[in-house]
């Protein structure tokens, strides 16, 4: 069955750029599309889409308030923010608000794919060009302030390794060349690391490795 898109964005050469990405993908299909915040309620009243790309700066209603009102009246459909803006504050912001995802409008159609499978499989996402944003933004934030002794939660010599690349933005394929892994064996620690941590998102990996001093901004 495919997974059904709601694309939001009030520039219609972005919207079809947009959607001429997910026709190539066979597993997407884009059912309705919205030039401002307000119309996205009302489809995403009618559709129930199971996705909504969301983009933040837009004429009428904008992405946030947008944000605010699907995330308490649609919580079964996932957000994935589609922004320029790589502010700390508005990333961070957007993300604390409810958003599955954040991924600039730059990113390739392959990143947006991986973006997309993130959200369905209830992950979350953030593209690799802002990961150090919600680094820098972690570490200034109160919250992330470690109170207890690392024990890094048994992880491996070789998972913390796969870790700290993982939250640098690498994809599984990046990861592989550069410690000369099989991608199955990336995928295994991947795959593993979370189990142990319990946490199965992206941004949560990072305010974690920040937390516990795994990584810092100087890695």
């Amino acid at each position: 069955m495919k997974c059904n898109l709601l694309l939001v964005d009030d520039h219609a050469l972005i919207r079809a750029g947009v959607r001429a990405l997910i026709a190539d993908f066979p597993a997407y299909a884009v059912v309705g599309e919205a030039s401002d915040g307000a119309q996205v309620i009302d489809l995403a009243r009618r559709l129930h889409p199971d996705i909504i790309l969301l983009d933040i700066s837009m004429k009428e209603t904008n992405g946030l308030d947008a944000l605010e009102q699907l995330v308490r009246e649609f919580p079964l459909s996932k957000v994935l923010i589609l922004s320029m803006h790589t502010d700390p504050q508005m990333v961070m912001r957007a993300l604390g608000m409810g958003a599955h995802g954040y991924l600039l409008k730059d990113a390739t159609g392959t990143e947006l794919e991986q973006a997309l499978e993130a959200l369905r499989n209830n992950e979350r996402y953030l593209s690799p060009a802002i990961a150090h944003t919600v680094i820098n933004q972690a570490l200034s934030s109160a919250y992330v302030k470690r109170t207890n002794p690392v024990d890094n939660h048994n992880l491996t010599g070789r998972q913390l390794e796969v870790l700290r690349l993982i939250v640098r933005g690498k994809s599984t394929r990046e990861i592989a060349g550069g410690l000369a892994l099989s991608i199955k064996t990336v995928e295994a620690h991947r795959s593993q690391i979370m189990k142990r941590l319990q946490i199965y998102d992206v941004a949560g990996l990072v305010l974690f490795c920040v937390r516990e001093r795994i990584i810092s901004l100087d890695d």
